[in-house]
């Protein structure tokens, strides 16, 4: 009887050590007895339902996008999710959201956290619903892109704290955005308008929200560079924005009055010179600003599409070529040198290829550029007739406009027939319709 006792109280032991420790424990689950307990639909009208602990999502037919949302409200918290999305689908984990009735009629509005398998891969970014749209998408993060795995259900970690809101994807680091607009709202899980019968499954749904700023992630996120815009340091320094990042102010058609109405595209940040077929200034044409610039240092990112071919160009006059074809003037070749025909041609061996000064001078062989689909930086620098090409932090050719030898690269190349080519005080600057995809981003110059 007293062995039998001891084995008792052992057990009991046990049973009260292990309903402390789970009690201990600061995650809750949010799919309570496998039902819909504790959520409610907000929106369209797409289908939920679930099975072994498995929340379904199902496109409904000609309905706006749909919203499975808590019943509560949550300040700061962590959230871990896990999901498996239709390849087709687009989805995403509504934080900090809410609907109000005097806003937009009840719109579901808040912090999105992507589920995007698209090429383009924002899966991790964070986006606001019904408001302003992208503010923190994975255009410059490789790791988080590639750590989304297709038709497999994927992991998110969310942490929401105070004005900052981080995001991991399968444990890669993905979004880090400090911002106010919003403290505290529902969690929603989000079925995307779109084909009828779609659908986009979550599971392990859980949550910490209370201290959870003892339970965050100590491993560094970095913080979202915000593009288009002038640091501290380089305002100090004299630099200014080419281009705003939003609006087409500063610039115009090269051979327009105003800037051109097709051809190009202005989104997220992003200004894109469209794919018309590879002709050159064929469908929207060059753009150039609206001023002229004498001495100066010019940034610029860059990204190619596979094939492209595109230029910065520089001391340019509009009035020189009023025919068919670009306008005239200095040119930083953009080009994808190994599928574009114009990397084995030019007056002078290599001078096509991508950082070359156009049909005159090679730019180093050793060039550090990146994959197609990765961003570029070039960086121009023309003070005193003493002209740099660097890419990626890198010098890969200079040369002295005005001087003879320039003037004989001149003469032996296709631009022979333009009187006084390159030899302009000041010039506009030029980003070039070559009909391929080409997109720009990150223009700032510095005045001398």
């Amino acid at each position: 009887m007293k062995r039998l006792f001891i084995s008792a109280v052992t057990l009991f032991t046990l049973l009260t050590s292990c309903k402390q420790q789970e009690s201990k424990s600061p995650w809750k689950n949010l799919i309570i007895n496998n039902s819909l307990e504790g959520w409610n639909i907000k929106g369209g009208e797409s289908t939920y339902h679930v099975k072994d602990g498995v929340i379904t999502g199902t496109t409904g037919k000609n309905t706006p996008n749909t919203f499975l949302t808590t019943n509560e409200h949550y300040g700061d918290f962590i959230l871990e999710i896990e999901y498996l999305v239709d390849p087709k689908a687009n989805s995403g984990i509504q934080i900090r959201t809410n609907s109000f009735p005097e806003y937009k009629k009840g719109r579901v509005h808040g912090y999105q956290v992507e589920i995007d398998p698209s090429e383009r891969a924002w899966s991790g970014g964070i986006f606001e619903e019904g408001k302003r749209g992208w503010l923190n998408d994975l255009e410059d993060n490789t790791a988080a892109k590639k750590a989304f795995k297709q038709n497999d259900w994927n992991k998110y970690r969310i942490e929401a704290i105070g004005d900052t809101i981080k995001t991991w994807i399968n444990d890669v680091p993905a979004a880090h955005l400090v911002d106010n607009e919003t403290a505290s709202g529902f969690i929603g899980l989000q079925v995307h308008r779109g084909k009828e019968g779609t659908q986009i499954k979550w599971k392990n749904i859980r949550i910490i929200s209370k201290n959870a700023q003892q339970y965050s992630t100590k491993t560094p996120v970095p913080v979202m560079v915000k593009r288009n815009t002038i640091s501290k340091a380089e305002k100090e320094q004299g630099w200014e924005l080419l281009w705003d990042g939003k609006t087409k102010k500063g610039w115009k058609g090269a051979k327009l009055d105003k800037f051109p109405k097709q051809g190009w595209k202005i989104k997220n940040g992003i200004l894109s010179v469209l794919s018309s077929g590879g002709a050159e200034s064929a469908a929207g044409g060059d753009i150039v600003t609206t001023e002229s610039y004498k001495d100066f240092e010019l940034k610029v990112d860059f990204k190619l599409t596979p094939g492209a071919n595109s230029g910065i160009k520089y001391y340019v006059d509009t009035n020189i070529n009023k025919g068919a074809g670009s306008s005239i003037g200095l040119e930083y070749q953009i080009l994808d040198d190994a599928l574009h025909p114009d990397a084995k041609k030019g007056s002078h061996q290599g001078s096509r290829t991508v950082s070359s000064l156009y049909d005159l001078i090679q730019a180093d062989t050793n060039k550090p550029i990146k994959e197609i689909g990765e961003w570029n930086t070039a960086y121009i620098k023309s003070v005193n007739n003493h002209v740099e090409h660097w890419l990626n932090g890198v010098k890969v050719l200079e040369y002295e406009r005005k001087s003879n030898d320039f003037k004989k690269l001149v003469s032996e190349s296709k631009y022979k027939k333009w009187k006084g080519f390159g030899l302009l005080d000041k010039g506009q600057i030029l980003l070039q319709d070559h009909g391929d995809l080409v997109s720009f981003r990150n223009i700032k110059i510095k005045k001398h």
